[in-house]
């Protein structure tokens, strides 16, 4: 018996409705973009700018940095069972099946209360561009359009988020190379003169010292909350062992130009002391630069950034119950596919609860706060969810050492590589905790996980997953004397 027949998912999979394979390379590497560029670089960089100074560049940096090696544990976990329709299902093969249960239903989560808050976005630009128009209209409207763009096929997900993603990535190129052309040309404002020397001549790159550094990592997180969609979308990739390597590994380059690159072109047009929080940095740079049209241009930017943030959100969310309801999590209405490969019942569901944004707009005034409040519940969730990711990858290469050795696309740094991530995880739940807001939203988040505790100790009771309970524990134990059979021969 070998070790690449000791799976559950490949045990189970063969029954279960199956998903099209329908997503090209050039959808899967946009997909990748457009989740690796956050809304919050458009929304949140201001704030970020504010708080960090200059020192912010180092911020994305590092953050970047470390999750690159999560994305890289997921690629080689994904790619080690083809099987495997998303994160949730290799976590669940490898932690066991609770961790399937919250890992799948967390992810949900996180996306649900994102695109909730990208619906009340897309609602406050919208009035923007067009005063006086019912808030409800434009949220409404984008609930209703981006249903329609997901119900016919995966591959309309993909030419929507395409062209979504090219969108952002047109825009954060237009800023650098306007940005340039005014570096190199001495442009001269009210700030003062646009020069590389505005990076460290208004306080060093560290104005506000270490703990202004650790406020940029608060805020910053969340930028790239949406990275790991391309694990999600696995299933639906055409020739995964080629387009979800190339799309991974492209990440860093991404990370450099469009977050380390952008920033450092603002803050050398205008000082970082200019920027303030709830305004846009790409708007103050091209109203700089004498383009009238500049806030116009921008708010539709934000607007179809968070249209494509919702639009993922949309997906994923809908995969994520799909996958949780063949594995007897779920209701088995949302496990079922329809004649386009498309699980629209699971689809519905995630469209239903995002109306919630649409009511939210009329409960209170102050949605930066509750903005801000989403945010750091999501980071934390999202944070939960690549911690799971690790711990997944550190199962794998205890249980499957051989699968592990024979894999073309193994994690960098191995299995200290992973105990470094999760230190780090460690310090950003830290700096959580270093302003009152973020830590309120911090200490509400456990709530979420006592009641999907309360959940999994109802479902694990059901015949179902008592198998597969079973099942799992019969495979860890027949890999564990398969392991200790080859180390005693050697």
């Amino acid at each position: 018996m070998s070790e690449k027949t000791l799976s559950l998912s490949t045990a189970s999979g063969s029954s279960e409705p199956h998903l099209s394979r329908s997503m090209s390379s050039r959808h899967i590497q946009f997909l990748a973009i457009g989740g690796a560029i956050g809304t919050g670089l458009f929304m949140g960089s201001g704030k970020t700018i504010s708080v960090a100074g200059p020192s912010v560049i180092f911020v994305y940096m590092i953050i970047g940095f470390m999750l690159f090696f999560v994305m890289r544990a997921m690629g080689q976990l994904l790619l080690s069972n083809l099987n495997y329709k998303s994160f949730s299902d290799f976590a669940g093969d490898l932690l066991g099946p609770w961790a399937g249960f919250f890992t799948g239903w967390t992810y949900w989560f996180c996306m649900v209360v994102t695109g909730v808050a990208d619906v009340i976005a897309i609602a406050g630009y919208a009035n923007e561009l067009w005063p006086g128009i019912p808030l409800w209209i434009p949220g409404l409207a984008t609930i209703v359009m981006l249903l329609a763009l997901n119900l016919p096929t995966v591959k309309a997900f993909g030419e929507t988020e395409f062209w979504f993603a090219l969108i952002k990535i047109v825009a954060i190129v237009a800023l650098i190379v306007v940005g340039l052309v005014m570096i190199f040309t001495g442009f001269q404002s009210n700030a003062g003169t646009a020069s590389f020397t505005n990076l460290w001549s208004h306080g060093g790159f560290f104005p506000k010292e270490f703990m202004g550094f650790v406020a940029g990592f608060q805020i910053a997180v969340f930028a790239f909350a949406g990275m790991e969609l391309v694990g999600a979308a696995a299933a639906e990739t055409k020739d995964p062992q080629r387009n979800l390597p190339r799309a991974i590994n492209a990440i860093p380059v991404r990370i450099m130009l469009f977050y380390v690159g952008a920033l450092t072109i603002l803050m050398a047009v205008v000082p970082w002391t200019e920027f303030k929080a709830g305004h846009s940095p790409f708007i103050a740079m091209f109203s700089l630069a004498g383009l009238g049209i500049a806030a116009t241009v921008v708010n539709l930017v934000v607007i179809s950034s968070a249209m494509s943030s919702a639009n993922s959100g949309i997906y994923s969310t809908s995969r994520m119950v799909f996958g949780l309801a063949n594995d007897g999590d779920a209701p088995k209405m949302f496990g079922k596919l329809s004649s386009r490969k498309v699980p629209q019942n699971a689809l519905f569901l995630t469209c239903v609860l995002l109306l919630a944004g649409v009511v939210l707009l009329y409960a209170g005034k102050d949605i930066g706060a509750a903005f801000d409040m989403v945010t750091t519940v999501s980071a934390v969730c999202f944070m939960f969810v690549w911690a799971i990711i690790m711990a997944s990858y550190l199962a794998y290469r205890k249980r499957r050492p051989g699968n592990h050795a024979a894999s073309s696309f193994k994690m960098p740094g191995g299995i200290p590589m992973a105990w470094t991530v999760f230190a780090f995880f460690g310090f950003i739940i830290w700096t959580l905790t270093t302003q009152e807001a973020t830590l309120t939203a911090m200490l509400a988040t456990p709530v979420w996980f006592a009641f999907l505790g309360l959940a999994y100790a109802v479902v694990r009771k059901s015949p179902h997953h008592q198998a597969r309970l079973a099942e799992w524990k019969a495979l860890a134990e027949a890999e564990e004397a398969l392991n200790q059979k080859q180390a005693a021969s050697v």
